[in-house]
């Protein structure tokens, strides 16, 4: 496999060093950011939006599924575009195409309008967090890079628990329009700064002819699979006959799209480089960590919310813990995964977030703040020895020509388990909610007491039986929730034994070293 260049090459200039090099990787780490925080930071403004613009609250969910559709297209693109156009280049577009983006969003007046802006949003996101991954590992030595990549995976981790937090905040102090407004400084400073600063490692161009039949075919699966995703508890999933066109559509297509690529001689997205077992096994555990960790993120705010009495700021901010302690640790954990066998780290990562998640699997209804908050913040204590280490070991196993394409797969596939997680979790959720609900009916009070205690109370008849469903209802979301977390600690549990499926690293393995 690939070398382990001492200094990244460049071309046209000398490598950046000391104070120019961390202002690159904070250009980078922002962009990614960006992009990241705008996949969740509209989920509390859906109902604001809809209302603003005249359209239901079903309607107004287009506006985060017409982005996750865009920039799950374009991820898995990256590699092609950065071969064919230039990494900075791409990068450096795509950011300035997001702020323009992010403008259009901001001005619109009608949800036709908006959709279509986040559709262009989420085209330009797309390429940003993998390219603002490899850049990373291009512009630093091999020694820093464990730190660089600790950057810009707090990033990856801390946006998604941001969103709503800054999203609902903005929508009660101000306007939904600034949630897409505040992004356009950042986009057009990280634009200019990200193509002056490292134009000078931009690499040969690779004119190959665009594979037109393999874009189709990722259009169309991937648009399928995520309309359905999205989709799929508003219209009862499988009872749904459009649902059942739109599986159908994305497993025909994947199929269609998968032995296409595998036999193009310039394929879109270049699937062979999942014959490296240890960007596979990583790649693996990844999307299994990922999808439990996002389940988990987008349980708990709505748990605290609907049935715990937090408003959507106290819930934000009792989520914000994991993140805090995940930056916290995030230190430790790079210069480890220079020094450890990473397969190590990982492992004790994930399984820490599945004790942890396990352990949230016995909460109940009477708990306080600090009972909340303090699992939340342990799993912080987890996070970077997962992310860190899973990314440096996949991006480490490939070969340097195919890093753009690994990190846009990477990327891809994550992306695409955290959505279809949060899709299942909330269906079983509900349906989990509904069963406890109707055992515990005919469990609870047979004898008629509480509720004649109600009634000797002072409390109507009605109100003294709404009063004794909502008893009800509130522990039947309680022991719908601590099963749900118990089957998500077993998925960690999973996924930390999968990591060593991997390969041995026969040396210390850098994240920026990019052979194996």
């Amino acid at each position: 496999m690939g070398g382990n260049n001492p200094t990244p090459l460049t071309i046209g200039g000398k490598p950046l060093t000391g104070g120019m090099l961390w202002l690159a990787a904070i250009v980078l780490a922002a962009a990614n950011f960006v992009a990241v925080l705008d996949m969740t930071i509209a989920n509390v403004s859906v109902p604001s939006i809809a209302g603003n613009l005249g359209a239901t609250a079903s309607q107004g969910t287009w506006v985060i599924t017409s982005y996750a559709v865009a920039e799950a297209i374009t991820v898995p693109l990256t590699g092609w575009l950065a071969a064919r156009f230039g990494a900075v280049r791409v990068f450096a577009v795509a950011m300035g195409l997001f702020g323009v983006a992010s403008l259009l969003c901001g001005l619109a007046n009608s949800l036709g309008m908006l959709v279509f802006a986040r559709i262009l949003q989420g085209f330009a996101g797309g390429p940003l967090m993998p390219l603002s991954q490899t850049l990373l590992l291009r512009i630093f030595p091999p020694h820093m890079a464990p730190a660089a990549i600790g950057l810009w995976s707090m990033t990856t981790l801390i946006a998604p628990v941001l969103g709503p937090i800054v999203g609902g905040w903005i929508c009660d102090q101000y306007s939904w329009h600034w949630i897409f407004l505040i992004n356009i400084p950042v986009a057009l400073v990280c634009a200019f700064a990200a193509w002056n600063l490292l134009k000078r490692y931009e690499l040969p161009l690779l004119k190959n002819p665009i594979d037109t039949v393999g874009l189709c075919l990722l259009f169309v699966w991937v648009g399928s699979l995520q309309l359905m995703l999205d989709e799929g508890k508003n219209l009862d999933w499988f009872a749904s006959p459009t649902i059942i066109a739109l599986a159908v559509v994305a497993v025909v297509g994947f199929a269609a799209f998968l032995i296409w690529e595998l036999h193009e001689e310039h394929p879109i997205v270049d699937l062979r480089v999942f014959r490296h077992r240890g960007f596979t096994m990583s790649v693996l555990t990844i999307s299994l960590t990922f999808g439990a960790f996002f389940a988990v993120n987008v349980l708990t705010p709505q748990w605290l919310q609907r049935y715990m009495g937090y408003t959507a700021t106290h819930a934000g901010l009792v989520t914000a813990w994991t993140g805090l302690f995940a930056l916290s640790v995030a230190p430790l954990a790079a210069g480890l995964s220079a020094k450890v066998d990473p397969r190590r780290l990982i492992f004790l990562g994930v399984f820490w977030l599945g004790i942890i998640t396990f352990w949230r699997s016995f909460a109940t209804t009477d708990m306080g703040y600090w009972d909340i908050a303090i699992p939340l913040m342990l799993m912080g204590f987890g996070l970077p020895f997962f992310f860190i280490p899973t990314t440096g070991l996949a991006l480490a196993s490939v070969e340097p020509r195919e890093m753009e394409n690994a990190a846009g797969l990477m990327n891809f596939l994550r992306t695409l388990a955290g959505a279809a997680a949060v899709s299942l979790v909330n269906t079983e959720w509900e349906n989990e909610t509904t069963r406890q609900h109707a055992e515990l009916v005919g469990l609870s009070d047979r004898s008629g007491e509480v509720l004649q205690a109600l009634q000797h109370s002072g409390a109507a008849p009605d109100t003294a039986l709404n009063t004794l469903d909502g008893l009800v209802t509130s522990q039947s979301v309680m022991l719908a929730t601590n099963n749900i977390m118990a089957v998500l600690g077993i998925c960690f549990f999973i996924a930390a034994m999968v990591i060593w499926l991997a390969p041995k690293p026969t040396r210390v393995v850098d994240p920026g070293a990019g052979g194996h």
